[in-house]
């Protein structure tokens, strides 16, 4: 995976994936790009990007498709001006699901107990995917501002 900073405005990319923040998963149907807010777990040691699809999600099969995707996460804060963007570029694959990824996933998010977390959360079973994102690049750019 290839990192592309700016010197002068730049930060620590793991800073941003261990928090609980939205990626934008951006995929293509037909010519028209999608894009869908979803939670992930990074595995830093395979450089990896999982996600959790249902079945009722769409960005599966737009992935299964066409494997070409990107992934924005910003850590915004306008109380202090704070914006840390990290833009991925890469491919994803559909995988079988795997309860202890979607665990990863869950409790970055909800937490260690999962008897604590909302049902709709609880007991994912394989009729559920996983989403392997393997990014290519990753432009990490801090455009924070003073206030």
């Amino acid at each position: 995976m290839q990192i592309i900073r700016d010197r002068n405005r730049s930060f620590e990319l793991e800073e941003i994936l261990v928090k609980p923040l939205f990626a934008h998963l951006a995929t293509v149907d037909d010519d028209t790009p999608k894009d869908s807010p979803v939670w992930f777990y990074w595995d830093k040691h395979e450089c990896e990007m999982w996600m959790i699809g249902t079945s009722t999600d769409t960005f599966p099969k737009r992935i299964q498709n066409n494997s070409k995707c990107a992934i924005g996460i910003v850590d915004y804060n306008a109380t202090i001006g704070k914006v840390h963007h990290a833009g991925f570029r890469g491919n994803g694959t559909v995988e079988h699901f795997d309860s202890a990824i979607a665990y990863k996933i869950i409790s970055k998010y909800l937490g260690e107990d999962e008897e604590k977390w909302d049902r709709r959360f609880q007991n994912l079973d394989s009729s559920n995917v996983l989403i392997k994102f393997k990014p290519k690049t990753v432009v990490v750019r801090d455009q924070s501002y003073r206030i």
